[in-house]
């Protein structure tokens, strides 16, 4: 029975005609034919074909779900309840309309298990790859109180602040990586197929090349003989780094502290930290949660295990009866107008307030500094690849040139 309230209607495709008797095509859901043909007589419209989608077209077009399309989700919730419309017909609306047939798997899901009596945080809570702790705690928090429209909003903008602030960091990484790539494969295929052809034509000339010339010929010998071991240790790193930081938290733990130590990137992940943090616990407590409670789920939203290990350090603090003031400081991580922002926050009772605030000038510091890395970035990129393809070009040429000296 519960597998039956939890099957999703079948796509139908569908053509007609309307009052007028003009030819109108769709898609919409459905039961069976019989079923939409007749809401599409209640609607006016006279079907001509009503044909169901495919199995293949609807596997194709489910796509993995993204934190983005979660972001969307609560933005569109929010806005549907601040308007009075009812949940299950929220749900309903935004899941039949949405593009990604796994996100609207998900939603039409959590839907029929609201529509059973399930509380909406219990029925997000059987979904954790979807849902943190930090976003069902503030659901609870939001049905308990009556305001569940209010925390919906408070959710949906921490999820687009948070969104933003990985899309501009990712954006930012990006670009240099992208541009290293394309050299490595561009610098490859100059030693495989177009320096031999300059070797065979130095073979003829019956004297010593230079150097520098004969460096970049011994090294292209090399790529023609053993660049698939080459390729397969480049792309072994990559899979194998990706991997053990997904898979090892003993890597991600090491990973974390060097990101933090390097000398330009630090500090930008130092930043979104501190504004993830903020963000996250101003979000909480504006919400209602106790401040020790919230702290244990910020922990896992600050994005790096450092600050993680660090929040559970002050969570620890403020259990025992310590300020949050002090217990941050003890971390020696944050920044002295962060605690002085928090410390004011909590005499004067408004410590959503100024996370609030620190929240925003910090993500704004991530922002600025972005923007000044990729202007830095791009030249030095600039550089870096004329050097690589300019120095085998001359190496190339050099003989040529001593050539023509010699005549």
């Amino acid at each position: 029975m519960a597998e039956k309230a939890l099957k999703q209607p079948d796509m139908f495709l569908w053509t007609g005609t309307d009052k007028r008797g003009v030819k109108v095509k769709g898609q919409t859901r459905g039961n069976n034919p019989s079923l939409v043909k007749a809401d599409l007589r209640k609607q006016g419209i006279k079907p001509l074909t009503v044909k169901k989608q495919s199995a293949l077209f609807k596997k194709t077009a489910k796509k993995k779900i993204v934190p983005k399309d979660l972001a969307v989700f609560f933005r569109q919730l929010a806005t549907m309840m601040s308007a009075g419309v009812p949940l299950v017909q929220a749900f309903d609306i935004i899941g039949r309309g949405h593009e990604n047939a796994g996100m609207r798997e998900l939603l039409m899901k959590i839907k029929a298990e609201v529509e059973s009596g399930t509380s909406l945080s219990d029925s997000l809570a059987k979904h954790p790859l979807h849902f943190d702790d930090l976003v069902i705690n503030l659901v609870n928090a939001g049905e308990q109180a009556g305001v569940l429209e209010t925390l919906l909003d408070k959710i949906a903008t921490y999820k687009e602040k948070t969104e933003y602030l990985k899309s501009k960091i990712k954006k930012a990484l990006f670009y240099p990586t992208a541009v290293i790539i394309v050299a490595i494969i561009v610098t490859a295929i100059l030693l495989i197929f177009v320096v031999p052809q300059f070797e065979e034509l130095f073979s003829n000339f019956g004297a010593d090349l230079p150097a520098f010339t004969r460096v970049v010929v011994n090294l292209s010998e090399f790529m023609q003989a053993y660049w698939w071991i080459v390729f397969g240790i480049v792309a072994g790193a990559g899979v194998g780094f990706a991997q053990g930081k997904k898979r090892s938290r003993k890597f991600g733990r090491v990973l974390d502290r060097v990101v933090l130590k390097m000398p330009i990137i630090g500090p930008i992940m130092h930043k979104a930290a501190v504004a993830r943090y903020a963000r996250t616990l101003a979000t909480m407590f504006a919400a209602g949660v106790p401040l020790v409670e919230a702290l244990e789920s910020v922990a896992g939203a600050t994005g790096n295990v450092v600050y993680s290990d660090a929040v559970l350090m002050i969570r620890d603090s403020v259990a025992t009866g310590q300020q949050l003031t002090f217990a941050m400081n003890q971390t020696g991580l944050f920044p002295n107008m962060v605690e002085q922002m928090v410390a004011i926050g909590e005499e004067s009772g408004s410590l959503d307030s100024m996370l609030s605030k620190v929240a925003d000038f910090y993500e704004q510091e991530v922002d600025d500094a972005v923007d000044a890395l990729s202007s830095l970035l791009e030249p030095l990129i600039m550089s870096i690849l004329g050097i690589l393809i300019g120095g085998l070009v001359v190496a190339m040429y050099l003989p040529i040139f001593k050539m023509g000296a010699a005549i």
